[in-house]
């Protein structure tokens, strides 16, 4: 099986200069940072001391100010340029992660496809998640062939209706706005042709600073004047979710700055919070947990994988169910802040899971934009 890995790659250029490629000088930032060593960091990455000196002195040069902090006591720390370097960088691959992974998996299937014998894919439309990833990681260590694409959970389950994919992946909140959440899924999921496999429970909640200087608690909060809000893209279940929640408490989305901005995974919009361009925003507990933000649970919530009732039988729907059933799989769901097993592995009829908010509706074609200009 051929495995196709697309990296972000960024340079910064300032007037005639040579570009300054930041992937090696990213490598060690992080492992100065890690360490509290410039010597220790060199050796971590593979570079002589005298070479990673000198390569920090010539970016000192470059950007005019320093990387590093120096102090006999303390050890070597970085400056807020260096931070600032490092988070440019999470934030390119938060943002970038999903659109480089399904257009890798493309590749790799048109390069199969040249292969005589290549296997039929699996072919995997879902939000971008964390259990989604490990699902994936644990496929792709099988050797399972998977064309993924990833993309909102309307347009998931919009395509699964289409027969365009074989699993579509899609989040349910448990509580009061399960009903209208499902409503919106069943337009495409039919009772007679769909099942579900339970993959996870997880916690959604808003993310925050460290230490929470805005002493954002509640969603009324986000209205405040000088709060700065980042959103999910229109379509993407979290915004659903949101625009859920925003009219159960009266909120108008016209009084939150930075309602109408876009980012399109929950580790995007951490690390947009983490760079300091925004006070809040909303996400999964994973995301808030690996970008050092703190976290302010507002609901738990399903996801599912939704596939053909025809398809259950089929050998490549057969391995992902035993690899969501095993014990292992369920070690690394509970492994992830804010996730839990229970359940996960279970398959589903849409009636058992959704009681009679399963009733199918009249199908809508799926649209992009929320339900607020």
């Amino acid at each position: 099986m051929f495995k196709v890995i697309i990296n972000p790659h960024w340079e910064i250029t300032h007037d005639a200069d040579a570009p300054l490629d930041t992937a090696v000088l990213l490598d060690l930032l992080m492992s100065i940072q890690k360490t509290g060593s410039i010597s220790k960091a060199a050796r971590l990455v593979g570079l002589s001391y005298r070479y990673s000196w000198g390569m920090l002195r010539d970016v000192e040069k470059l950007f005019g100010t320093p990387l590093l902090n120096t102090d006999r006591g303390r050890g070597t720390t970085l400056t807020p340029l260096a931070e600032k370097l490092i988070w440019a960088d999470r934030r390119i691959r938060a943002r970038l992660s999903p659109t480089l992974e399904s257009l890798a998996s493309e590749l790799e299937n048109e390069i199969g496809k040249t292969i005589v014998g290549k296997t039929k894919p699996l072919r995997l439309d879902a939000s971008h998640g964390f259990a989604v990833d490990a699902l994936l990681h644990q496929l792709t260590e099988a050797n399972l062939p998977v064309d993924l694409r990833y993309r909102n959970s309307t347009d998931a389950v919009a395509a699964l209706s289409r027969s365009e994919c074989d699993l579509a992946g899609f989040h349910v909140p448990l509580g009061e706005f399960e009903k209208k959440a499902v409503e919106r899924y069943t337009q495409w999921l039919n009772p007679r042709e769909h099942c579900l496999i339970h993959l996870a429970i997880r916690t959604q909640g808003m993310f925050v600073a460290p230490r929470n200087p805005k002493k954002i608690l509640t969603l009324q909060d986000l209205a405040r004047p000088g709060v700065r809000f980042v959103n999910r893209q229109a379509g993407s279940g979290t915004r659903m979710l949101l625009e859920l929640m925003l009219a159960g408490a009266g909120i108008s989305p016209f009084d939150i700055e930075g309602y109408q901005s876009n980012e399109f995974t929950h580790s995007a919009v951490a690390a947009y919070i983490a760079s300091g361009m925004a006070d809040v925003g909303v996400g999964v507990q994973t995301a808030a947990h690996r970008f050092g933000l703190d976290f302010i649970p507002l609901v738990k919530e399903r996801y599912f994988m939704a596939l053909p009732l025809s398809m259950m039988e089929d050998p490549l729907i057969q391995h992902v169910i035993e690899v969501v059933q095993s014990g292992y799989f369920r070690k690394l769901i509970n492994g992830l802040a804010g996730y839990e097993s229970t359940d996960t592995g279970k398959i589903l009829l849409l009636s058992e899971a959704f009681g009679t908010a399963a009733t199918r509706r009249p199908v809508a074609p799926p649209t992009s934009e929320s339900q607020f200009p």
